[in-house]
This record gives structure tokens, C-alpha cells and sequence, in this order.
């Protein structure tokens, strides 16, 4: 422990001393390489989760079975590549041929390698970027049990609908009995201090019931069918992608 403790520490102080010009260099690439690779995806569904579940936890039962019918509908599934709820959905994913299976990983010194049930992956050098690109490409956002980092993940896509800084995006919270008192804080503290509207309380969709959610996304499909015809955008490819799965 000590050791790794020494090693973090000493790529923590070579980070801060390095050249600030050069870490503006790996951020660009960092989102460059995001915006190059993910461009051309069509419907997609990113599935956020802790990394540590087990394959015999319920809840890695449920990503990879989630992650399957969303597959086998069309869609591909994304996660941040990992183990855990991540590797679930990756495989889930990975036995529907017609679809990726992306996994977007993060360069870290001792916690994650990339799960092999992927058909398309990066590898990113800072969250911030490469959270950006895990919810930025994706029309449904679904959060399984998990530690700080899901919870920030969380968080974020509910700033990010609240703000309208995305719009049309489903966001489902599965796990009635891990997540509730979180929601119930959310419900009786920030609501009666008035830092969140009642209303934004409509933007999290807590449930157990996987059928739902694959429902509940094929309604999201058809709306955003009709926004960008309203929009005129009917020629492009990501429209033609979403009214091939409309048609299914």
C-alpha cells in the first residue's frame, strides 16, 4: 500500500510540474480523438456503474441482460470500458454483431484495464474529457449502483438536463433500494431549500423494471424523430439512423 501510495504521489507532483502548454496538448487530443472516433455513431445508450460488482451481484445480472435487449433493438451500448457494471454491459452488448459495444477507458496507475467485450475503444488521459464524450454521443443515459465516480457521472447528466444543455435525454436510475435515500435527501433537502424546483425531481426516473427502461427509450426514440424534422434535418445521417430503428 505504501508503495503505491509513493507512486501516486510522485505522478501526482510530476503532473502539477509539467508544462502547463503540454497538458492543454493532451487535453485537445484527449477530445479530439472523442470527437474522431464516436462522430458517426447512431442511437446510442450509455450505462454507467461501479467497477467493483461482481459477476454474481444482481445488479451485473441486470446491466448485462439491460444491455442485451437495447442491443438486440439496435442501439449501441457505451460504458466507460471498465469491469464490474461496465464489463456487464459491454458483454451484453457484444453478442449483438449489428452493434457496437464501446468502451471508453481511463489511463489510471493501478485500477482500470479495458474489459475484452468491446468492439470499438479509447483511452483517455483525464475524466473530465472523456466524461464529456459518455454523455455527449448517447440519447439515454442509465446509472447503476456505484461509488464516487457514478455518482459524479450521475450528477453531471442531471446538471447538464437541468441546464437544457442537453435535451431529449432520458435519464434511468436503477436500484430502487441503493439509490432511494439518496433520492429522498435529494426530495427533503435540496427541493425545501429551494436549490433544485420540484419539478427537476421529474428528471430522474428511478426504477427496477429493465422492460421499462428499454420501453421508455424507444418513446425518447420517436420523439427526437419529430424535433428534428421540425428542425429540418431529415437528411442527416444520425436522423436516417434513428428511423431505422423506429422502423424495427
Amino acid at each position: 500500500m505504501k508503495n503505491r501510495e509513493n507512486e501516486l504521489t510522485k505522478k501526482y507532483v510530476k503532473d502539477i510540474k509539467s508544462a502547463d502548454v503540454w497538458s492543454v496538448f493532451k487535453i485537445i487530443a484527449d477530445f479530439v480523438k472523442g470527437f474522431d472516433e464516436l462522430g458517426d455513431l447512431g442511437p446510442t445508450v450509455t450505462i454507467f456503474g461501479s467497477a467493483r460488482t461482481k459477476e454474481d451481484n444482481k445488479y451485473y445480472e441486470d446491466a448485462k441482460n439491460l444491455a442485451s435487449q437495447l442491443a438486440a433493438n439496435g442501439y449501441n451500448v457505451m460504458t466507460g470500458g471498465g469491469p464490474g457494471i461496465m464489463e456487464a454491459a459491454n458483454s451484453g452488448a457484444y453478442e449483438h454483431k449489428d452493434v457496437e459495444s464501446i468502451g471508453l477507458n481511463i489511463d489510471l496507475p493501478f485500477e482500470q484495464e479495458l474489459n475484452p467485450y468491446t468492439t470499438k475503444e479509447l483511452t483517455f488521459d483525464y475524466f473530465f474529457s472523456r466524461k464529456v464524450m459518455l454523455v455527449k454521443y448517447s440519447m439515454a443515459y442509465v446509472i447503476f449502483p456505484g461509488g464516487f465516480g457514478t455518482l459524479d457521472e450521475l450528477f453531471e447528466a442531471l446538471t447538464l438536463v437541468q441546464t437544457r444543455k442537453v435535451t431529449g435525454v432520458k435519464i434511468f436510475v436503477i436500484g430502487s433500494d441503493f439509490y432511494q435515500p439518496l433520492l429522498d435527501f435529494i426530495a427533503t433537502k435540496l427541493v425545501p431549500s429551494g436549490m433544485i424546483d420540484e419539478n427537476d425531481l421529474d428528471i430522474i426516473q428511478l426504477t427496477d423494471d429493465l422492460e421499462l427502461v428499454v420501453r421508455d427509450i424507444a418513446t425518447s426514440l420517436n420523439t427526437q424523430i419529430e424535433v428534428l424534422k421540425e428542425v429540418g434535418l431529415e437528411e442527416t445521417g444520425y436522423f436516417k439512423s434513428l428511423s431505422s430503428l423506429q422502423k424495427k
